[in-house]
C-alpha cells in the first residue's frame, strides 16, 4: 500500500478498514504528506428512553444490530435501555432472536446468513467467552450453529459492564449487549464510556429532549427514533477512535478538493 500512497498521482487516501489498517495508512499518509480520512468501526450505542415506542425500537433494534449477520460498522452494538422498561425490551428482543431463521443468505424466508470469514467468527467467540468468564450472561444463542459452519446464532448478553470484551471492543458480529441505564443522563454516560464514535440511535418521544442528548453524545452520527445508516445525501464518519474526516455528501466531496481563497485587491 505504501507504494500506491507515495505514487505523485496520488493525493488522497480514504480507507475503510480496522484500527490497525488505520493506524498504518496514516502513518503512511503523513510520512508523504497526503491527506486522508479514515472511517475505522464502532461500538455504536443505541438507547431507549422509558417513553419510547417499545414495539418499534426493539424490532428495529435487532434489523439494526443482526443485519448482515452483525458485520456492520454502524450497526447497534450496545443496547442502553433505562430500567423501567429494561425486562420488557430483553423479554421481547430474545423472543425475536430466538425465533430468527438462519440459513443461505439468497433464500427470501433466511433472517440471517452466516459470518465472512473464520477468523472474524473465532474473534466473536473470544470476546463472548472472555466476557463471560467476567460474569456477562447468555440469554440465547452463544455459539456456532454447527461445528464446521461459520454460523453464529443470535446471540443476547446481559450483566455487562466496562472492562468486558463485548463493551470495550467492536463486536463485528451476531452478538446484541444489553445495558441498563439509571435516566437519559446515565444511558449518554454509558454511550459515551467507549473509545470509538462513529454512529448512534436514540429513541425517545421526547423530541426536545432528543435534541439536547444528541448534542451530549459523541459520535459522528446520531439517529433519532430509527437505526443508524448512511446516505449518499448526508456526510459520514466518525470521532475518537473511529477515524476522521467525512465521505458523503458536499462535506465528503470536500475532504479531496483544493478549497482555493482568490482575492481580487
Amino acid at each position: 500500500s505504501e507504494k500506491v500512497v507515495a505514487h505523485p498521482f496520488v493525493e488522497g487516501i480514504t480507507l475503510t478498514g480496522s484500527q490497525r489498517a488505520g493506524r498504518a495508512v496514516a502513518a503512511q499518509a503523513g510520512k508523504y504528506l497526503k491527506k486522508s480520512v479514515l472511517e475505522l468501526g464502532g461500538s455504536d450505542p443505541y438507547i431507549v428512553l422509558k417513553d419510547a415506542e417499545l414495539n418499534e425500537s426493539c424490532k428495529t433494534g435487532v434489523c439494526s444490530r443482526f443485519l448482515n449477520a452483525g458485520q456492520v460498522c454502524i450497526s447497534a452494538k450496545r443496547f442502553i435501555v433505562e430500567e423501567a422498561i429494561l425486562d420488557q425490551f430483553v423479554a421481547d428482543q430474545r423472543t425475536l432472536l430466538e425465533n430468527m431463521i438462519l440459513g443461505d443468505p439468497l433464500d427470501e424466508h433466511t433472517d440471517m446468513g452466516p459470518m465472512a470469514r473464520l477468523d472474524l467468527l473465532e474473534n466473536i467467540e473470544s470476546q463472548v467467552t472472555r466476557s463471560v468468564e467476567m460474569g456477562a450472561k447468555i440469554l440465547c444463542g452463544g455459539k456456532r450453529r454447527n461445528e464446521n459452519s461459520l454460523f453464529y446464532e443470535p446471540t443476547l448478553i446481559t450483566h455487562v459492564h466496562t472492562g468486558m470484551p463485548v463493551f470495550d471492543e467492536e463486536t463485528f458480529g451476531p452478538v446484541s449487549v444489553v445495558i441498563p441505564a439509571k435516566d437519559a443522563e446515565d444511558a449518554v454516560h454509558i454511550a459515551n464510556d467507549t473509545p470509538f464514535g462513529l454512529g448512534a440511535s436514540l429513541w425517545t418521544q421526547n423530541l426536545e429532549l432528543a435534541e439536547k442528548l444528541a448534542a451530549k453524545i459523541e459520535a459522528g452520527a446520531v439517529f433519532i427514533n430509527g437505526m443508524t445508516k448512511s446516505d449518499p445525501r448526508l456526510p459520514f464518519g466518525g470521532t475518537k477512535r473511529s477515524g476522521y474526516g467525512r465521505e458523503l455528501a458536499s462535506l465528503g466531496i470536500r475532504e479531496f478538493v483544493n478549497q482555493k481563497t482568490v482575492w481580487i485587491a
